[in-house]
């Protein structure tokens, strides 16, 4: 394999120097050009999945800033590189830091807002430079090959090496998991540490710049820069393509649909074949949405982990469990939070000490789970105050929660549905208070795997699961970040009697690793069998604490469960 890529490797270098006819540098250049820019594009749109229609707006930021540098003040075009490649991603961080704090700005508003950006840049091109009419210039080239676009030919060679790197070490890193995560479900990414804002702005940045790199080689290709073939749609459309058809779910996948579109649009480049040509890339365009949406590689990854073998790592001897803190580990006072006017929580206040189980239990809409939304940074509290550890949680961001040490499941259960049960467990103790780098996460995945009972479910997806091994998935991906506080939400809701007795050992099990619980549950049975103390919740309000035999006799309690009797 090896010996096979250093071959390839050899003979693209070598290219320039074996005297075919310049065709074949100038089409080998816009295949290398291609795999730029749509890798580049993959690193945001494809990883975290903010769908971007603008990246020719940032291919044109660098394609101008060469002309500019270059062309009208004369500067060597090699030092224009890194500025291009920097004054794009300086466009890509001033935009994202503005549009990624804004939840509503997902999915196709931030799309469309990419698009917009492309119109209002070539705008204010066509105002500023020259009056619209275009840069013309030429350079000087190192004579490092027997003709011009022969080096150029190898500088976007080197571009296409840097950007595929950067598309692999990424894709394999703490980054990568956490953007695939953001992809899947941002919100629960945040809630198991992730710092989204951060890696969304950072990817964006990363982005950016390789595609103002490949525009400011590409302006010196061309020699002649205009607004209309700049900033095209046409080439947004075609990057986005490119990616599809790759398949956007893997670092190679982009590469190998620029490979496949730009050659199918230059077999098709005479006559009336250059309609037919267009037609065929729409036409395959709607074939990846409707019926390949994994696109080419991701159908052949699909095939090739059905046949894999479950394969486990050496994994550590279980660790010696966590000596529990004793006192009051969560103070909850007062906390208060609205919806539209529907008061969820009403001035709550609730002690947790170290090391017990603390049942949480009332009638539906008595503000459970949005009592653990508060305390995990779901949602944050509109009164009151929540101290973990003696530090105040209001107003801390989720993923600095989760560092700090608390973790929860959720009544519905919200795995990430494109990474396998491995790449779910092994998600928090990436970002969680541990942090682990991606292999030391994944050993320690595998330890709730076994504690859970889904090793032979590693490498599946979780779609494929039924509801009971989604909710011990949940489990485990909650027991993986190591907590000190876990919060259950009616873990055992949905499952037989046989699967709950299998919930209830593991939940004694996990208290003797030495995390303090919260169990919600509706399961009185349940209720009553695990918990040292409940607390009932009706109308966002605490209306009774204590042993669960005797609060469970209490007549607010019994009011609230079976109503009040009238004659």
């Amino acid at each position: 394999m090896k010996a096979g890529l250093g071959i390839f490797a050899v003979a693209l270098l070598a290219l320039p120097y074996v005297g075919l006819p310049a065709f074949y540098e100038s089409f080998s250049y816009l295949l290398l050009s291609a795999i730029v820019l749509a890798t580049s594009w993959n690193i945001l749109s494809g990883y975290s999945g903010y769908f971007s229609f603008g990246h020719g707006a940032f291919f044109g930021v660098g394609v101008y800033t060469t002309a500019g540098l270059a062309g009208k003040l004369d500067w060597p075009f090699l030092w224009t590189l890194p500025l291009a490649a920097l004054a794009a991603a300086v466009l890509g961080v001033a935009l994202g830091a503005v549009v990624f704090r804004v939840r509503a700005l997902r999915g196709e508003l931030f799309a469309l807002l990419t698009l917009a950006i492309t119109f209002v840049l070539a705008t204010i091109a066509l105002n500023t430079v020259d009056g619209g009419p275009g840069i013309q210039f030429m350079v000087d080239t190192p004579k490092l090959t027997p003709t011009a676009s022969g080096f150029l030919y190898l500088l976007m060679l080197a571009a296409a090496a840097l950007t595929l790197w950067i598309a692999y070490a990424i894709y394999h890193s703490r980054f990568g998991t956490g953007l695939l995560a953001i992809h899947d479900d941002e919100d629960v990414a945040e809630v198991m540490g992730v710092p989204t804002y951060r890696f969304k702005l950072a990817a964006f940045a990363i982005s950016c710049a390789l595609a103002g790199l490949a525009g400011g080689i590409h302006a010196v290709f061309v020699s002649y820069v205009t607004v209309a073939e700049t900033f095209s749609i046409a080439l947004a459309v075609n990057v986005v393509l490119m990616a599809a058809l790759g398949g956007t779910r893997h670092w190679l996948g982009p590469a190998v649909g620029a490979v496949a579109i730009t050659v199918l649009l230059y077999a098709f480049t005479s006559g009336q074949a250059a309609v037919l040509g267009r037609a065929l890339t729409g036409l395959i365009l709607i074939v990846v949405i409707v019926a390949m949406p994994e696109g080419i590689l991701g159908q052949l990854l699909k095939r090739f982990r059905k046949k894999e073998p479950v394969r486990k790592p050496p994994v550590e001897s279980a660790r010696p469990a966590m000596k529990a803190k004793t006192g009051t580990i969560l103070e909850v006072r007062g906390a208060s939070k609205a919806f539209k006017g529907v008061q969820a929580l009403a001035g709550v206040d609730l002690d947790v000490r170290g090391g017990e189980i603390l049942g949480l239990v009332g009638p539906n809409g008595s503000g459970k789970s949005t009592l653990i939304n508060v305390v995990s940074g779901h949602y944050t509290a509109d009164s009151g105050s929540i101290r973990f550890e003696g530090a105040e949680l209001i107003g801390v961001a989720a993923h600095r929660i989760a560092r700090a040490g608390i973790a929860r499941t959720y009544q519905i259960p919200r795995p990430f549905p494109q990474l396998t049960v491995l790449q779910n467990i092994a998600l928090p103790p990436m970002f969680g208070q541990v942090a682990m780098d991606r292999a030391a996460a994944e050993r320690e995945a595998w330890r709730w795997l076994e504690f859970t009972g889904l090793e032979a479910k590693a490498h599946r997806f979780p779609p494929d699961l039924n509801l009971h091994e989604r909710k011990f998935l949940e489990l485990a991906r909650a027991l993986a970040s190591r907590p000190k506080l876990l919060f259950l939400d009616e873990v055992l809701s949905g499952l037989t009697p046989v699967e709950m007795d299998g919930a209830l050992r593991l939940i004694r099990a996990i208290r003797e690793q030495g995390a303090t619980i919260v169990f919600v549950e509706h399961v009185m049975r349940a209720v009553m069998e695990l918990t040292d103390r409940i607390v009932v919740l009706t109308y966002g309000k605490a209306i009774a604490a204590g042993q669960p035999a005797e609060v469970m006799r209490h007549p607010d309690v019994v009011s609230a469960y079976l109503g009040t009797a009238h004659v």
